[in-house]
């Protein structure tokens, strides 16, 4: 990865990414591609649970929430 390439769970509330690679298999992979996360998708985090576990996204124009371990699996590209 490089300087600007970090996976969605570094981020903190507020900031606003886009999509670069799913690193999931299997049925994880399609459950992440069915609810939206595709390469280049701009997301945005809402805010986190007070253990910052899980995470509440903004994805298109719908909320979703995450876990931690997924969205390590998930590499974005921060927006500047």
């Amino acid at each position: 990865m490089n300087a600007k390439m970090k996976t969605l769970a570094c981020l903190n509330k507020g900031q606003r990414a886009k999509i670069s690679k799913l690193n999931a298999k299997g049925k994880l992979l399609h459950k992440l591609l069915d609810m939206g996360f595709v390469n280049n998708v701009e997301i945005e985090v809402i805010r986190e649970a007070p253990l910052f576990d899980p995470m509440e996204l903004r994805l298109q124009n719908y909320l979703l929430t995450v876990r931690k371990s997924e969205a390590e699996l998930i590499e974005v590209e921060a927006d500047k």
